[in-house]
């Protein structure tokens, strides 16, 4: 029952096309399960944070305790960063009063000083060098600031910059896009463009979540958020299955 050591495999998946739906699925699914615990059921944010910053150290110790990389795992510890994401982005942005400038630039700062203190401690912050604990345990507290972090630049420009959750996913999308370019096309850090990829596609979860409880007049699917909260669940044990799901290989 000893905690799992350092192994010639990571234990976070391969990032294939495949990741990036799942991924993309689980931020959707972070809105609408979040927003159905903190709104539909009035439970508040505060509460909201701290009911699922509890399911995700859980999901975390259970990450870190795995001797291998095991997929729905990995994914329920995502899901499980996503829902505290929006929780938290909420309550920084709303209930601390200071804003979506002030809580994406606190957000940002604490993304920032993770990521730095993660590389002062392990020397490296290549997703493919976790695979043992202290790497784990840096790695999901970046992946929890990353998921709050694009929670707030997504509500930030739907919101306060008045271009809704479609025109906000335009903008994140272009930037993706640029991202995707500079992968192809330049020598930047792998590393530098996974972090920004993972920031720039959790907002692009509230326009999902939203294309599926608009009215079908409006061109949704009128699905309430347990209704679609089930249907991305479904969704993603279906990808899960079929898509490959590869641990990757380890970095030295």
């Amino acid at each position: 029952m000893g905690h799992a050591t350092a192994s010639p495999w990571a234990k976070v998946p391969e990032l294939t096309l495949g990741f990036w739906i799942i991924k993309i699925a689980a931020t959707t699914l972070g809105e609408t399960g979040g927003d159905a615990v903190t709104m539909s059921m009035q439970l508040g944010y505060l509460v909201g944070t701290g009911i699922f910053a509890a399911v995700f150290a859980i999901c975390v110790l259970a990450q870190i305790r795995a001797g291998r990389f095991h997929p729905f795992l990995y994914w329920a510890t995502i899901i499980a960063s996503t829902t505290v994401g929006t929780a938290l982005a909420d309550f920084a942005d709303r209930s601390l009063g200071i804003g979506y400038p002030g809580g994406a630039s606190l957000l940002l700062v604490l993304l920032l000083l993770s990521l730095l203190v993660w590389h002062r401690v392990m020397g490296t912050v290549s997703v493919a060098s976790v695979r043992e604990p202290r790497a784990e345990a840096f790695y999901w507290l970046t992946i929890m600031f990353s998921q709050t972090l694009g929670t707030a630049l997504g509500d930030w420009m739907a919101d306060s910059m008045g271009l809704g959750y479609s025109g906000a996913a335009v903008v994140f999308g272009a930037l993706l896009a640029l991202v995707v370019v500079a992968y192809y096309v330049t020598s930047l850090s792998r590393t530098l463009l996974f972090w920004l990829a993972f920031v720039l596609t959790r907002p692009l979860g509230p326009v999902v979540g939203d294309y599926l409880d608009k009215p079908l007049g409006a061109g949704g699917m009128a699905l309430s958020r347990y209704s679609a909260s089930a249907a991305l669940i479904v969704f993603i044990i279906a990808c899960i299955l079929l898509l490959p799901q590869r641990p990757a290989e380890a970095s030295h």
